[in-house]
C-alpha cells in the first residue's frame, strides 16, 4: 500500500461524551490545508429562509449577467460517465427564471447531469414523476430547479413539499434549496423533523413558507393540528423514495397525500424501487413518467476492496488502513449503536480525531456532528446507517464497512457516501467467515465486483489529482456544495 498517512498519531484527550458523539481535545493538525475537505454553512439552522445574496438589480438587458456572479473555483477533476454522459444541454435550455439560473451558476453547477436532464422539462411541464438514478448523481437538484422555477412569490402559502427520511438529509435539503433560491428574493425555505421543538415550528408556519422540507411524522402532526395548510400544495417530491414507502412511513405518506388537492404533482427519486414503489405509483400517480439511469447500480468512480479478518483482528486492520491510506475524510459504518459508540472510542484512542453519529443521541448532537464533520473539523465518522440516505459531503474518498451489511440495499447505500458527483472513492469492507455469504449474495444482487485487497492500493484509484483555476461557471457536485480540497499528504 502506499505510505501516505491519515493523520499522524497525537496525543488526544479522550472526551467521547456519551450522547454528542464528538471527541474533547484538539489533536495536532496531520498538515496544513488550505480549506476544510467539504465546505457548508457556518450554522445548520432548524428552519431556512431566503439567504441575503447579491441583487439581480442593477443588470440591465444586453448585460452580461454572468459576469456579475460570484462563483466556486472551477474543479478540474475528472469525472465518470455516471454524470459526464448528458445529451449536452445547458440550464439555459429550460427557460428558467434568470434570477434561478444565476444561483445555479453559484452553487458552481455548471451543466445538467444526466438525471437533471431528463427531469427538469418533465417537471416543470406538471407530470408525475418516478426517477431511478445513482446516490451521488444530482437528484436534489433535480427536483429542486423545477420546484423553485414553478414557486408563486406572491402567494403566501406552502406551494411544495419535499419528504425525506431522516432529519440530516432534511437538514442539507433546505441549505441547498436556500443556496439556490437566494437571488429569487423572498423564497421562505422551512424545515421541519420530529425530534425538535414543535412551538418553534408553530409559530414559524404562522408567517409566510413557500417551501417545508420534512421527515413525515412531523409535517403529518403538523397538518393534523391545522398549522400546515396543505390544501394549496402543488408539488410534493419523495426523495429515497424507497425507503420513504417501506412499513416505517408508507402509512404516514398515505395520511399526507390525503391533504393535498387533487390535482397535485408527485415526484419519486431513489436508486433502489421495490415492489412497494410500484404499488404506490399505481395508486397515486397519474401516468407517471418514468426514467431510469440504472444500467448499473454502482457507481462507476468506486473501487470496491474486502479484507477478509477475524473479528478481534478488525481495530489492528482498520489502524493498518488509517496509516496506509491516503484519506481525505472516512466514514466507517457499524450495524449497532453500541459498536459505533466502542469503536469510536477505540479509534481515539489510536490516536486518531473522530466523531460518532447514531440515532439514539440527542438532536442537538447529531447536527452539531453532522454540521462540524461536513465543514471538515474531523476527518472520520462512526457511523449506523443512519447515516446512508441522502447525505451528501464531497470531500469523502474512503468508506469502510468495519461490520458488512446483510443487504444489498444497505450496502449500496453505505458506499454511495463516496465517489459523489462522478468522482473517485474507495470501499472496503472487513469480512469475517460469517459474512462470505452475504459478500457473494451482494456481488451477485447488484452485479458488481468486490476484489481482495491487494497488498498497495494505487491512489489514483480514489485520490483525484487535479489543479483548480477561477472559471465563470465552475462546476461543484451537482447537489449543493462546492467542490472539495484535496487530500491531504504528510
Amino acid at each position: 500500500m502506499a505510505t501516505a498517512r491519515t493523520e499522524n498519531p497525537v496525543s488526544v484527550v479522550v472526551g467521547l461524551g456519551k450522547q454528542n458523539g464528538q471527541l474533547r481535545g484538539q489533536p495536532k493538525p496531520a498538515a496544513p490545508q488550505s480549506g476544510p475537505p467539504g465546505k457548508a454553512p457556518s450554522a445548520l439552522h432548524k428552519h431556512g429562509g431566503a439567504l441575503q445574496g447579491q441583487s439581480s438589480a442593477g443588470i440591465r438587458f444586453g448585460d452580461d449577467w454572468k459576469k456579475s456572479l460570484h462563483v466556486p473555483p472551477k474543479d478540474t477533476r475528472v469525472k465518470t460517465s455516471d454524470v459526464t454522459a448528458t445529451k449536452g444541454n445547458e440550464f439555459e435550455d429550460y427557460c428558467l427564471k434568470r434570477e434561478l439560473l444565476m444561483g445555479i451558476f453559484e452553487m458552481g453547477w455548471e451543466k445538467p447531469s444526466p438525471i437533471q436532464e431528463e427531469s427538469i422539462p418533465i417537471a416543470l411541464s406538471g407530470r408525475d414523476i418516478l426517477a431511478r438514478a445513482k446516490n451521488g448523481t444530482g437528484k436534489s437538484g433535480a427536483y429542486l430547479i423545477p420546484l423553485l422555477e414553478r414557486l408563486d412569490l406572491k402567494k403566501d402559502h406552502i406551494q411544495a413539499m419535499v419528504m425525506v427520511p431522516t432529519r440530516e438529509l432534511a437538514l442539507q435539503v433546505s441549505q441547498i434549496c436556500i443556496q439556490v433560491s437566494k437571488r429569487l428574493g423572498g423564497v421562505k425555505v422551512m424545515a421541519t423533523t420530529g425530534g425538535t421543538n414543535l412551538r418553534d415550528d408553530i409559530m414559524r408556519l404562522d408567517e409566510t413558507v413557500h417551501v417545508v422540507i420534512a421527515t413525515p411524522g412531523r409535517i403529518l402532526d403538523l397538518i393534523r393540528k391545522g398549522v400546515a395548510k396543505v390544501q394549496h400544495v402543488q408539488m410534493m417530491v419523495m426523495d429515497e423514495a424507497d425507503k420513504l414507502l417501506s412499513q416505517d412511513f408508507v402509512s404516514l405518506i398515505e395520511d399526507i397525500i390525503s391533504f393535498l388537492p387533487r390535482n397535485r404533482q408527485i415526484l419519486l427519486f431513489s436508486a433502489t424501487f421495490p415492489m412497494s414503489v410500484q404499488k404506490f405509483m399505481t395508486k397515486h400517480l397519474q401516468k407517471p413518467y418514468e426514467i431510469n439511469l440504472m444500467e448499473e447500480l454502482t457507481l462507476k468512480g468506486i473501487t470496491q476492496y474486502y479484507a477478509y479478518v477475524a473479528e478481534r483482528q478488525k481495530v489492528h486492520c482498520l489502524n493498518t488502513l488509517f496509516s496506509r491510506l491516503q484519506i481525505n475524510q472516512s466514514i466507517i459504518f457499524c450495524n449497532s449503536t453500541q459498536r459505533v459508540e466502542l469503536l469510536a472510542k477505540k479509534i481515539s484512542q489510536l490516536g486518531y480525531s473522530c466523531f460518532y453519529i447514531h440515532a439514539k443521541m440527542m438532536q442537538e448532537y447529531r447536527n452539531r456532528v453532522f454540521h462540524d464533520f461536513r465543514n471538515g473539523l474531523c476527518r472520520n465518522l462512526v457511523s449506523t446507517d443512519l447515516f446512508t440516505r441522502g447525505i451528501d459531503i464531497q470531500a469523502v474518498n474512503v468508506v469502510i464497512n468495519f461490520d458488512f451489511p446483510k443487504s444489498a440495499e444497505t450496502y449500496l447505500h453505505r458506499i454511495g457516501r463516496s465517489g459523489r458527483f462522478g468522482h473517485l472513492g474507495l470501499a472496503i469492507n472487513l469480512i469475517t467467515s460469517e459474512d462470505r455469504f452475504s459478500l457473494k449474495a451482494i456481488e451477485e444482487q447488484l452485479c458488481t465486483d468486490i476484489k481482495p485487497i491487494p497488498a498497495s492500493i494505487d491512489k489514483s484509484l480514489y485520490v483525484a489529482e487535479y489543479h483548480r483555476q477561477p472559471s465563470a461557471t465552475a462546476q461543484g457536485d451537482g447537489e449543493g456544495h462546492p467542490s472539495p480540497t484535496p487530500a491531504l499528504e504528510d
